[in-house]
């Protein structure tokens, strides 16, 4: 009989643990995957080309030993299920007025600059607040840079769940030279645009 009761008793507490580990994992917000989707991509070995390439569709991507500063919010999205190459030319080829870089439709290429994905982001997703102070900064923001006092040399990057070293600020994953890495780059250059999206 003791035996039957413990074989019992451990079926429940299976039962419940698993409950618990899956209610857990469904609770974790859209923000915080993507910001971990970006942590999982970290590689300071990728390096930095923005050369033209003709890539698959959908789900193209350039070889996965190099990329830009927009391919490291393309790879984060990707690991959840979300295609950027796919999203922003579906709506470049709906609304083409609303993207006054291109003048020419590329699904090589559009998705990969900054300013077409920060157009993308207006459209279809949040747009927050740009402040200086770092509370208002949360992990699986998007960030736009300028890092030129002309304001033509633009920057992405994603806000990831880690913090500075002073604890202030949420650390960014970002290419810009050295790699996929995670920096304290978050107040590094003038933000232009800060953003939050998730697909509907």
């Amino acid at each position: 009989m003791k035996l039957k009761y413990m074989k019992h008793f451990f079926c429940l507490l299976f039962l419940t643990l698993s409950i618990v580990i899956h209610t857990q994992s469904k609770s974790i917000s859209f923000d915080v995957k993507l910001a971990n989707a970006g942590v999982s991509i970290e590689d300071a070995s990728i390096m930095y080309d923005g050369s033209y390439y003709s890539i698959g569709y959908p789900d193209g991507d350039v070889p996965a030993n190099i990329g830009v500063c927009t391919d490291v919010i393309i790879r984060a999205y990707r690991i959840l299920g979300i295609d950027l190459q796919k999203e922003v030319h579906e709506d470049v080829l709906k609304n083409n007025d609303a993207y006054s870089r291109i003048k020419k439709i590329d699904k090589n290429i559009d998705h990969r600059r900054v300013p077409n994905l920060a157009t993308f982001f207006k459209r279809h997703g949040e747009v927050l607040p740009i402040t200086n102070d770092p509370k208002d900064y949360k992990p699986g923001d998007v960030i736009w840079w300028n890092l030129s006092p002309a304001g033509s040399l633009n920057h992405i990057g994603l806000v990831v769940n880690e913090k500075s070293a002073d604890g202030l600020r949420y650390l960014v994953i970002h290419n810009m030279g050295g790699g996929q890495v995670i920096e304290d780059f978050l107040f590094g250059a003038k933000i232009v645009g800060h953003y939050s999206y998730q697909k509907k």
